[in-house]
């Protein structure tokens, strides 16, 4: 195009055209057949494709590029099946699905369908307190520790490899020591509280360890009423296993299996909890399978208090995810049987 238009100007200026002409290199590129056609056309301005009157074998190459520049003679049959020949058939695209839950083996279900709710007795205000028997069956703590995921291990060695650099072995001994210690206590505060046992509660409150915790769960106890059971024994009887149950009362209206939790760290969401879901719906089970309870659990309670007395986090389990991990734990369970 550019040449062309280089021609057309040049045809305006005839007398120029000689000087040109006397330049050996434009005589080679430039013949007096392709200038005399190209201003022929050019003053009679006629209507067209003005490539048509160029030399096209001398200039096929430039031609054809900008003559085909405008439309293309692919289309999308004529790319497909040239795909086809080069690639083969293309594969169709699957959507990715989703993996669907597992199913346990022998599923038993969360309810107890058979299981007779007894008319409420005058004595029900006194929380229930089971003694855990000692038996044959593993806890639920010691199903879900065995059954840990390989990722749950390796941030569980880390953390604990950061911890004895820091502290040197004894230290973190120590330090565990005192954890499990000051969770004690605080279970001992809230079931003080629960009780009525003000005094009581009072006077472990003054421990710093305790005091932090109390205060954090402050206006979780609000919502607190009709407490049943207080650090009772659970036992599945179809499952057999067996597990100590932290609280049992309404949280918001809603009867719960209410497990206390302490932690340095916020957990403001479930999944930070780790595996204690699981621990929740296990006791729900249990109690709802079991003969020493006259009545079945449906929702679920983690709250995680902290030692720096900021708010705790109530985490509430309604009953469809109660079931949801329910299943969990019962793919666990069987984990742990396929192990011993």
């Amino acid at each position: 195009l550019v040449r062309m238009q280089f021609l057309q100007i040049l045809s305006r200026k005839l007398g120029s055209l000689e000087m040109l002409f006397q330049i050996p290199f434009c005589q080679k590129q430039f013949p007096n057949t392709c200038l005399s056609t190209s201003a022929s056309i050019y003053s009679k301005k006629k209507k067209g494709n003005s490539y048509e009157q160029v030399d096209q074998e001398k200039y096929k190459n430039l031609v054809h590029s900008v003559t085909s520049y405008k439309t293309s003679a692919q289309t999308p049959e004529t790319i497909l099946e040239e795909d086809n020949l080069l690639y083969g058939p293309p594969a169709k695209h699957r959507p990715q699905i989703k993996a669907g839950t597992k199913t346990p083996r022998n599923w038993v279900p969360l309810i107890n369908p058979s299981k007779r709710i007894l008319p409420v007795s005058s004595d029900s205000n006194v929380p229930m307190k089971i003694r855990l028997q000692r038996t044959k069956m593993p806890s639920v703590t010691r199903i879900l520790q065995q059954t840990l995921s390989p990722q749950q291990v390796f941030y569980l060695e880390r953390w604990k490899q950061k911890m004895m650099e820091e502290l040197g072995k004894e230290g973190f001994e120590e330090y565990t020591k005192n954890l499990f210690l000051q969770g004690e206590l605080f279970h001992s505060a809230l079931e003080s509280i629960f009780l009525s046992e003000e005094m009581a509660a009072r006077d472990q409150g003054e421990d710093d360890s305790v005091a932090g915790y109390l205060s954090s769960v402050e206006h979780v106890l609000e919502d607190i009423s009709e407490v049943k059971a207080l650090e009772s024994g659970v036992h599945h009887e179809t499952l057999q296993y067996l597990g100590l149950v932290d609280c049992v009362a309404k949280y918001r209206g809603q009867l719960c299996v209410i497990d206390w939790k302490t932690s340095e760290k916020p957990k403001p969401f479930l999944q930070n909890t780790y595996d204690n879901p699981l621990q929740v719906a296990a006791y729900i089970g249990a109690i709802n399978h079991d003969a020493n309870y006259d009545f079945q659990v449906r929702c679920g309670l983690i709250v995680v208090a902290y030692k720096n007395g900021s708010p705790a986090h109530p985490h509430f389990m309604d009953p469809d995810l109660c079931s949801h991990y329910w299943n969990k734990w019962l793919l666990r369970l069987e984990e742990y049987l396929d192990k011993n």
